[in-house]
């Protein structure tokens, strides 16, 4: 709880999507030392549903909203292309931002805003949600316990019906990172070898179909079926070792652990559900986001690490259109 003499950190959102409402809710109900004093969103009615019931102002312009309100942290939920123009005028107006991931579109934009953030002398995190999803906390948790022995593969799948959110990227840009993230984040390994296939089967202009295979420094094989042409959304991430496989369901936040009893072959064990303590990722997302700025800690994920995860992603892409296998010095550029 904060004390009289700790004031609130004051908050803005910019973007009122399906994202940006839920950044509005979690700021003004579920963190006790924030308060949410404004949003902004060019659409007229988007504006007027979000301040209709709650005590914050409302700009169709977030740079009005910069330069009128003294904000201490700022959600950035607007679509990639803008993600730029946003977080630098942000941080210049002396926000710390949270930028929903993808970081950028671009390298080059991307470390742009870091390097903004840097002259700013604020606080520059991505919004790489799976990260704080408690199965996958509790799964990083074992698995750096050594309870599967070495981790022979990781397996990421993420399907589901098209969004009509999206229209400015596919769904490598929007989804991949998030399991490039936490591949990494997990394995505390970077790629040394690349290749994807690709297909556009419904979305207009970009790819919506996606399958990826990468090859890790520390000998785990990655890889990512991802798509928005199924009709049922899944979310799962399985980890197979040599003591057996751990499954996370992201969306039921279940971590289920299917024991490997042999000691030199492969046998079916005892099959445990381990215990998850659930809460919602975004509430502990945005809860590590205040902390860090009132405890002057590191970003909860390093914009680097989140420029990382798009690099390979824009490299999967391009295997997938070449028809060719990326690594070695090839690979280590696109991503340096």
């Amino acid at each position: 709880m904060t004390s009289d003499a700790e004031p609130k950190l004051r908050a803005g959102v910019v973007g009122l999507g399906m994202m940006g409402r839920n950044h509005v809710r979690v700021w003004s109900e579920a963190i006790d030392e924030v308060e949410l004093v404004a949003v902004a969103d060019p659409d007229a009615e988007a504006l007027r549903r979000t301040i209709r019931d709650r005590p914050v102002r409302g700009y169709a312009d977030a740079a009005d909203m910069f330069a009128q309100e003294r904000l201490d942290l700022v959600s950035v939920v607007a679509p990639t292309s803008l993600h730029r123009d946003i977080t630098i005028a942000a941080l210049a107006a002396g926000a710390n931002v949270l930028v929903e991931k993808p970081i950028a579109a671009t390298r080059a934009e991307s470390e742009e805003m870091m390097r903004a953030a840097a002259d700013a002398g604020r606080m520059l995190t991505v919004g790489h949600i799976e990260r704080f999803n408690p199965a996958i906390r509790e799964l990083r948790r074992r698995l750096a316990a050594g309870e599967l022995g070495r981790v022979f593969e990781i397996n990421a799948t993420r399907l589901g019906p098209f969004p009509v959110r999206i229209r400015d990227v596919g769904v490598v840009l929007d989804l991949a990172p998030h399991d490039i993230d936490v591949m990494r984040y997990l394995l505390t390994s970077d790629p040394v070898r690349v290749y994807a296939e690709t297909e556009q089967r419904i979305h207009t202009d970009h790819e919506d179909l996606f399958v990826g295979v990468m090859k890790f420094a520390n000998g785990a094989i990655g890889t990512l079926d991802i798509n928005w042409l199924t009709p049922t959304k899944k979310r799962t991430l399985t980890v197979t070792g040599e003591h057996g496989m751990y499954v996370a369901d992201y969306i039921a936040q279940d971590l289920i652990f299917h024991a490997n009893p042999a000691e030199t072959s492969v046998t079916e064990g005892e099959i445990v559900r381990r215990h998850v303590d659930r809460r919602e990722p975004l509430v502990v997302e945005l809860e590590a986001f205040a902390r860090a700025v009132r405890d002057g800690e590191p970003p909860p994920v390093d914009p680097h690490e989140a420029l990382v995860a798009v690099l390979l992603a824009s490299t999967m892409i391009d295997a997938a259109r070449t028809g060719s296998v990326v690594s070695g010095a090839e690979l280590e550029a696109a991503i340096a």
